[in-house]
């Protein structure tokens, strides 16, 4: 699990083909790599890797084709800036809100504009995604940890402060960039919940109904 809270910016430094998908190797920069232990989970983009070798500035990780397939870092190149966090521990704070690294899907930035100090960017999300994405409420995008401003069907809107700007991989995203997506933990487990003995149920989805009988409409 991780907080949202970026550590550092890494960037890949080789790609191995490796028996059928994989393994990418990290130059941390000022993550604690100190802390870490080998088998430990570190989030690269908001994707959730274990480290299978590590270096006094490096990491290595494999990379499955289910999250290859899944995730931006099917797009990635030796050179691509990544944002990095170590796994959360009982006396982390928790300064954004639980991410668990599991990627539910890639969505598109359509707008990026200045608003004072700070940069606001407009995200085309999956539309599969949208039921989840609520305004005020927690994204991460690319591993960081963010508040959304506004919704329209599925894309919404985020505002970057100059801090996140310049410790972050979004001070160089621009209208085109892919990103990964995760939306809240507890949106995800509020839909299976209210689904109730239906969940045991194949392709049992959210209704009006269901939403009406309980409560929500």
């Amino acid at each position: 699990m991780f907080t949202g809270i970026i550590l550092a910016v890494g960037k890949i430094i080789a790609i191995t083909p490796h028996s059928g998908d994989i393994r990418l190797t990290i130059h941390t920069g000022k993550l604690p790599l100190v802390e870490a232990n080998l088998g430990d989970s570190i989030a690269v983009n908001g994707v959730c890797l274990t480290a299978v070798e590590l270096g006094h500035d490096y990491f290595v990780a494999d990379v499955s084709n289910e999250t290859l397939s899944h995730t931006c870092l099917a797009y990635a190149q030796v050179g691509t800036p990544v944002n990095l966090e170590l796994a959360l521990t009982p006396t982390t704070r928790l300064g954004g809100h639980i991410v668990s690294g599991h990627v539910d899907g890639v969505g598109t930035i359509i707008e990026k504009k200045n608003d004072g100090r700070s940069i606001r960017f407009t995200v085309q999300a999956p539309d599969e995604l949208a039921k989840y994405i609520a305004q005020k409420g927690s994204i991460c995008i690319n591993g960081i940890s963010l508040t959304v401003n506004s919704v329209n069907g599925a894309s919404f809107g985020i505002n970057i402060v100059p801090h996140t700007l310049k410790e972050t991989t979004l001070n160089d995203a621009v209208v085109g960039t892919k990103v990964n997506l995760e939306v809240d933990v507890l949106a995800r487990y509020m839909e299976r919940l209210m689904k109730g003995e239906a969940a045991a149920k194949p392709c049992s989805a959210v209704t009006m109904e269901l939403l009406q009988n309980s409560g929500f409409i």
